[in-house]
């Protein structure tokens, strides 16, 4: 018996009999660590739904931004984790400046004017433009403290603003928090076929549902004559996500006055109707 255990274990080739002695592959019971972070004692979140691309300048800040603006519209209760430690833009976009309160209990998230509850690495800071040099495991211990030390209160529907790509923040946030589902941004170039496996991929590989995928930038209506511009090429997002078997959640333009909003700190005015899809998708997850 000792013999088989060996030979099934994938590490035989370079492990001792005694050496095996109390590993789960020999005695056939694998076991994956658990990341689970717990969430705030003064907190209750109905739904953690992440914002994630397969790469940067796609604009998924607005758009996390923009559906936490319809969902607080439609009376629900709504936070954003501004988990883009390194390049954090959330607070900017409302105006938020901080410093954050800190309790016996916990750090008080700044509540925006349309009432959506933001914590951000600016928040915490004294000086939001001090460039953040950390590296990978310092930046995700960061975002679990936006979990575990953020008193959130109530929230129906808890927004989580990923960087980049997919290395150590996304990763963190899909194996620690309760992850209901994500939303994949991505824009209407070549790569966009890339961009969107990439995050799909990695979701899957974390068991994480994908509720659908966004174009930004999908357009820009002339001032003069309202005609559309295809300024990034035909879009092809259509049959990107039919070959994911994803539903299109939304094509949003490029609009000068949202621009515009995120600059003067004035982002809770902004109303993307086009993002009426997203809502949908999130508010149809049933509550566990």
């Amino acid at each position: 018996m000792a013999e088989q255990n060996e030979r099934s274990c994938s590490s035989a080739s370079s492990c001792s009999r005694e050496s095996c002695e109390g590993c789960p592959s020999a005695q056939g019971q694998a076991q994956m660590p658990d990341f689970h972070v717990d969430l705030n004692a003064f907190s209750e979140v109905g739904h953690v739904i992440g914002v994630v691309s397969g790469k940067g300048g796609v604009g998924k800040s607005m758009v996390t931004a923009s559906l936490a603006n319809l969902l607080a519209a439609a009376g629900y209760r709504v936070g954003i984790m501004d988990a883009d430690i390194t390049g954090p833009s959330i607070p900017r976009m409302y105006g938020l400046t901080g410093p954050a309160g800190a309790i016996e209990d916990g750090i008080l998230p700044e509540i925006t004017r349309n009432d959506i509850k933001v914590m951000s690495l600016n928040l915490l800071m004294p000086d939001p433009e001090q460039a953040v040099v950390w590296r990978g495991p310092v930046i995700a211990g960061m975002v679990k403290q936006f979990w575990s030390d953020v008193i959130w209160g109530e929230l129906d529907y808890l927004l989580v603003d990923m960087p980049p790509g997919t290395g150590d923040v996304p990763l963190t946030v899909f194996q620690s928090l309760p992850v209901d589902g994500i939303l994949v941004v991505t824009s209407p170039q070549d790569l966009v076929r890339m961009i969107v496996k990439k995050a799909w991929n990695m979701a899957k590989m974390m068991d994480i549902p994908v509720l659908g995928v966004v174009e930004n930038f999908s357009w820009l209506v002339c001032p003069d004559c309202g005609k559309k511009i295809e300024v990034f090429g035909k879009s092809t997002i259509e049959e990107v996500a039919a070959e994911m078997g994803l539903p299109v959640a939304g094509r949003l333009p490029v609009d000068p006055a949202v621009a515009a909003a995120a600059d003067s700190g004035t982002f809770e005015t902004i109303r993307q109707d086009a993002l009426a899809k997203a809502v949908q998708l999130v508010t149809s997850l049933k509550k566990n």
